[in-house]
């Protein structure tokens, strides 16, 4: 009996023990200044911001339609069909016309152009999917909101293959400069497309494929705005 008694004894007083430490430790957190959490019960899970008041929400511009009269960059004119050289024009204006404000990469712009295609090049387009992302110029011009004008040139000395009644092979240099929204300036797009078209039937000339070979990346001069990250090697399909 007694060593029954002696063991229910030990017992309680490690129960007890147990309390009065549970309750000393409710003591000293709250003497800490942390909450205690037995305050919450029964309360829900804590309000989290919303994403709108962390990021700016862009422009609800679907890939492929047209920018709305915020953008930036210059709308392109409607090139005259039977005109081989105004339609490739057309094409390169739109598919290097980015506006960091709405685009996501530059594929969104490539999307927008599909006009001035042959169809079976549409497709083509439709399907493409960068596996290399959109490279450190666009972060570039995406950090600061960038919109990109163009200066599209000729070759006056183009020795490509020539055209046909039915093909016609032109070859541009394109150069492009960035525009922050925050005053910002650098370098865009600069590259040398050769630009095979074909002609459609009633439709007028359309691109059939070109092919691009991107500039020597040119020194970056002094920021004419708030510093942005190094360039890249990497060029904007």
């Amino acid at each position: 009996m007694s060593g029954r008694t002696g063991g229910e004894t030990i017992v309680v007083r490690r129960v007890a023990g147990l309390a009065l430490a549970a309750a000393a430790g409710a003591v000293l957190l709250t003497g800490c200044g942390l909450r205690d959490l037995r305050d919450d019960k029964g309360a829900g899970p804590a309000a989290s911001p919303s994403v709108s008041e962390t990021f700016a929400v862009k422009a609800p511009v679907p890939p492929g339609k047209p920018l709305d009269a915020q953008a930036k960059v210059q709308p392109v004119p409607s090139p005259d069909a039977s005109d081989a050289s105004a339609v490739a024009r057309a094409w390169l204006a739109t598919a290097y016309g980015y506006d960091t404000g709405y685009d996501n990469g530059p594929q969104d712009a490539r999307l927008r152009a599909l006009p001035y295609l042959t169809e079976e090049q549409a497709n083509a387009e439709r399907d493409y999917r960068s596996g290399a992302g959109s490279g450190w110029d666009w972060a570039t011009w995406a950090e600061h909101r960038a919109w990109i004008t163009l200066e599209i040139t000729p070759d006056e000395d183009d020795q490509g293959p020539g055209g046909t009644s039915g093909a016609s092979f032109l070859t541009f240099y394109v150069d492009g400069t960035a525009h922050g929204r925050d005053d910002w300036t650098g370098p865009g797009p600069r590259l040398t497309a050769v630009v095979k078209l074909t002609m459609a039937g009633p439709a007028g000339w359309r691109v059939a494929s070109v092919i691009v070979t991107p500039a020597a990346t040119p020194p970056r001069a002094v920021p004419t705005g708030p510093s942005s990250p190094s360039p890249s090697s990497t060029p904007a399909r």
